[in-house]
């Protein structure tokens, strides 16, 4: 079974309770504990709590290694494997390259206008 949160997937079942797993999730997004926490609802205690859980359990010490352990492990991989791996067999099946038609650049004209001494006296008074 798995968890997808933004960009990363996560298995369950692979070490880390379904919480933990949500927090290291967000952790390899770049969140902090107290994103986590607002995103959660809970309590940046316990969003820490639950980060320590993980890291005792995979033996590490900081959030950069739990996140490197966690891939290794492939407990979390990032979605974009996916993506492209959709996006090659898409290029297999389909005979039209994949491909991105540009405009041709337009040119902008910006327009000066110097305000008559008229219209001055308009705005102040």
């Amino acid at each position: 079974m798995e968890i997808i949160s933004g960009t990363w997937k996560g298995q369950l079942g692979m070490a880390l309770a379904p919480r933990e797993l949500q927090c290291v999730l967000l952790v390899a997004q770049g969140m902090t504990s107290k994103e986590i926490a607002k995103a959660f609802g809970i309590s940046p205690g316990s969003v820490v709590n639950r980060l320590t859980s993980a890291m005792c359990k995979l033996s590490v010490s900081k959030r950069i290694q739990l996140v490197n352990k966690a891939r290794e492990l492939n407990i979390i991989s990032p979605v974009c494997v996916v993506l492209a791996a959709v996006i090659a067999i898409h290029a297999l099946i389909d005979d039209q390259p994949m491909r991105r038609d540009r405009r041709m650049a337009e040119r902008r004209l910006s327009e000066l206008r110097v305000p008559r001494r008229a219209d001055v006296a308009e705005l102040v008074g």
